[in-house]
């Protein structure tokens, strides 16, 4: 199946999950997953800052963290619909209407899920949406319209 059958839902133009659930199957694993290998690059980026930085950046290493994952989600968000994580499992983001992330929708969705992470219940219910929604969106993609793919069933 394609993004362009019949099964796609015309107010979203994203693939249907009744239809083509291919493009949703294990996203919630794969989201961990991916969740994972970019907490260690950028983990390894954060140590490389602080090294660099004569050691001095210890003294604000929470900024220094902060920083480094709302660049390293935007930049690579914006550059290729998805994580370097996302892309070793295989996913990539889609806005509403199907295509991938653009800067600011990448910029949108890197603000949300740091707010989301920053203030822990939020981070719970998307955790929720993710494991009960159809199209397995958190909390930020059902506010963005966005929504986590499976890149091997696209063409």
């Amino acid at each position: 199946m394609t993004m362009s059958d019949a099964g796609n839902d015309a107010r979203w133009g994203q693939p249907d999950p009744h239809y083509n659930e291919e493009f949703y199957r294990d996203i919630p694993v794969k989201r961990l997953i991916a969740w994972m290998i970019d907490a260690i690059l950028i983990s390894i980026v954060t140590s490389l800052v602080v090294v660099l930085t004569a050691f001095t950046a210890v003294f604000f290493v929470g900024f220094v963290v902060l920083l480094v994952s709302f660049l390293y989600r935007w930049w690579s968000l914006a550059a290729r619909s998805a994580t370097p994580g996302m892309r070793l499992t295989s996913m990539e983001l889609l806005t509403l209407q199907g295509q991938r992330f653009d800067t600011g929708t990448a910029f949108a969705h890197t603000l949300g899920y740091t707010i989301s992470v920053a203030v822990f219940p939020l981070q719970l219910i998307s955790i929720v949406l993710m494991l009960v929604s159809a199209r397995r969106q958190g909390l930020t993609d059902h506010v963005l319209g966005t929504v986590a793919v499976n890149r091997r069933a696209k063409p």
